[in-house]
């Protein structure tokens, strides 16, 4: 219909591509890049983007807490409803590995060291691969575990480090008047010292080392000198501790609740790097 200026003010053709959507609201899109704080509509949760993953945004909120949605509609910015999408590539941006550092450019491993990181048990090599696995292929650095501190001065006798062949080690429990402090000082005194660099973190075992929110606890269980640390922790936990196979899956659970060293004690996170560093000088 016309309105006597030659202006069809109800359109051309109101079947046209389109016409269900005229004057509804556009939502915005915005990209979930990485410290981006969103509200989730209808949930209340608040938090800022950590990573995306899967067709998957994780936040974080402000008091560590963390929770994965699916991209896309439901979410709010300053109150106001937009859809994330995937961040955009940047394709000049160096990927970041989970330790925190950048990747190098080149993936492939360089050839294995002679020196080498060794570390007390399979958990410990598990933890370290999980988190500085990139870092050390990048490096050549092979972790290998000792199954017991107590084996670490006849593993120095039998393969002896020197200037082309230095070994740090990573020692669970290294606190003053410990074990592991007498075995660390006495390697430290001996022959082999100068080639030798022994750090070790505070806590009785490394699950401890694994941040307590990561699994969704306030705090690590206290247990009972008379109970075996990881049997009392995995009871307290409600999950079964009836053998090695349980305390295995135990661990396992713990293990995939790390994606990065955001997880991770402080405590444990710069003795690894001190020997990263200390083997590839």
């Amino acid at each position: 219909m016309s309105d006597g200026f030659g202006a069809d003010r109800y359109g051309t053709d109101v079947l046209a591509k389109g016409w269900r959507e005229a004057g509804r609201p556009v939502v915005p899109q915005v990209a979930a890049e990485r410290d981006l704080v969103v509200e989730v509509a209808g949930d209340g949760f608040c938090g800022a983007v950590t990573g995306v993953r899967s067709g998957h945004v994780e936040l974080e909120d402000r008091v560590g807490r963390r929770r994965v949605f699916p991209l896309g509609g439901g979410f709010l910015i300053d109150g106001a409803a937009v859809v994330l999408t995937p961040p955009a590539a940047a394709v000049a941006a160096p990927r970041r590995t989970a330790s925190g550092s950048f990747a190098a450019p080149e993936t492939r491993a360089r050839v294995a060291r002679a020196s080498r990181i060794l570390v007390e048990g399979r958990h410990d090599a598990e933890l370290v691969e999980k988190v500085w696995g990139d870092d050390l292929r990048a490096e050549g650095v092979v972790v290998e575990y000792l199954q017991g501190v107590d084996l670490l001065e006849s593993v120095l006798r039998d393969e002896p480090p020197g200037p082309d062949r230095r070994y740090g080690v990573l020692v669970d429990h290294l606190v003053p008047g410990s074990k592991e402090s007498r075995i660390a000082q006495a390697v430290e005194r001996g022959p082999h010292g100068a080639h030798v660099r022994i750090v070790g973190h505070p806590h009785i075992d490394v699950w401890q080392c694994v941040l307590p929110r990561a699994i969704g606890i306030a705090a690590w269980p206290e247990v009972p000198r008379t109970i075996e640390w990881k049997v009392g922790v995995s009871r307290a936990l409600g999950w079964p501790a009836r053998d090695q196979a349980d305390l295995g899956r135990t661990w396992q659970r713990i293990l995939g609740a790390v994606n990065s060293y955001r997880d991770l004690d402080p405590a444990l996170l710069g003795r690894v790097e001190e020997l990263i560093d200390f083997v590839t000088a």
